[in-house]
């Protein structure tokens, strides 16, 4: 049965889980493998353009080395890593050359996103590769990653790639068959959930938070990367990645696993780049009358609002407002540094030049440069 009013994309990014792409972490799925890399390609026949996020490195890894449960030292997670990504690569590559396409291994940090220049590099990098016919892989760069540049998993990472091209739709593979209304291993009746909004808080109350042996991911995660790619209205399906022909069923409209829709309007890209900032450098708590205006009419943030600040930062990086309760309300670039702030924070934009002696700008924080969470 075909969904009603689903759409008909032409970018997709596919995100395919560890348990699926080594088979719950036996080595690598070279059976799946074959079969996901044929439906691309027949996406890419039809005109579809295609990037693929895939995990699977480190469960690679640990499997060559023969390592039982996820490292939790570092060093050990970046070793299996760079071990586990020589042979997906490979796989990757083996496969797509067998339908005349070439595959690009893409590897990313939230550092890669943070910084404009280097985001604006990575959409067009991104881009030319799609135009040249190609397919990209996409992965974290596990070799290199550590807790304070970690973007945390996949799910996550599928969905800043799809607003970083500005896909259509998100397609998250996963070892269930979609979002249920409550656990259906430990609940019989358990329902799938067909669709949904991707913005709506109460799909949250139906999931774990539990992860995978060899993944870092969770249905929560899926879902919290379903708003996030909503962004860019893009539509997420998360769907079982063993069902036949699934990548091809999604795409053309069949009722398979969970449907999340935009239901928000898209973010200009300057404004969708701030919201996926993952780590804001500092803090700002505001007072009841700036957390009401910004909630209300999205407006510039005066110094006069800011009540506190956390955190160090420069002039120009990305600050978190939170309300009174300490609620995060928006996020935006900030035009002074943190002890800038800490000087004219609680004065009105006049008194700036009589405090630091200049003016950068009258807000210490623009509309243009302001998304509220």
């Amino acid at each position: 049965m075909l969904r009603e009013h689903f759409p008909r994309p032409r970018r997709i990014v596919i995100k395919i889980g560890s348990a699926l792409v080594t088979g719950d972490g036996a080595g690598l799925d070279r059976v799946a493998l074959t079969g996901w890399a044929r439906e691309i390609a027949g996406l890419r026949q039809q005109g579809y353009e295609v990037v693929l996020v895939s995990s699977g490195a480190v469960a690679e890894g640990m499997h060559r080395l023969g390592l039982v449960e996820r490292p939790h030292a570092l060093h050990l997670l970046q070793a299996a890593a760079a071990v586990g990504q020589m042979g997906l690569v490979q796989a990757y590559e083996r496969e797509f050359s067998g339908h005349g396409l070439h595959a690009a291994q893409i590897l990313l940090t939230h550092d890669d996103l943070a910084d404009r220049a280097r985001y604006l590099n990575a959409r067009s990098t991104m881009q030319t590769l799609l135009a040249l016919g190609t397919i990209p892989v996409v992965n974290e760069n596990d070799t290199v990653a550590n807790e304070e540049i970690r973007l945390g998993d996949n799910d996550t990472l599928g969905a800043l790639v799809a607003n970083l091209v500005v896909a259509d739709l998100l397609l998250i593979l996963t070892d269930q068959e979609g979002l249920y209304d409550r656990d259906p291993r430990a609940y019989a009746d358990a329902c799938l959930i067909g669709e949904g909004k991707a913005s709506d808080p109460a799909l949250l109350e139906h999931v774990s938070a539990s992860f995978g042996r060899f993944g870092r991911g969770g249905m929560a995660t899926k879902l919290l990367a379903a708003e996030r790619a909503a962004r860019s209205g893009t539509h997420t399906v998360i769907a079982y990645g063993r069902q036949p022909e699934v990548i091809a069923r999604v795409v053309r409209g069949e009722s398979l696993g969970t449907w999340l829709k935009p239901d928000r309007e898209p973010l200009a890209a300057r404004k969708r780049w701030i919201a996926d900032q993952l780590h804001s450098r500092g803090e700002l708590l505001l007072d009841t009358g700036a957390a009401r205006v910004l909630r209300e009419s999205g407006r510039s943030l005066l110094a006069v609002g800011v009540v506190d600040i956390r955190g160090v930062f420069r002039r120009g990086e990305v600050v978190t407002c939170t309300d009174p309760e300490g609620k995060p309300i928006a996020r935006g670039l900030c035009n002074y540094g943190a002890d800038e702030v800490r000087r004219i924070r609680g004065l009105k934009a006049e008194a700036i030049e009589s405090v630091l002696g200049y003016v950068a700008e009258p807000e210490l924080i623009h509309r243009d440069n302001l998304v509220l969470l």
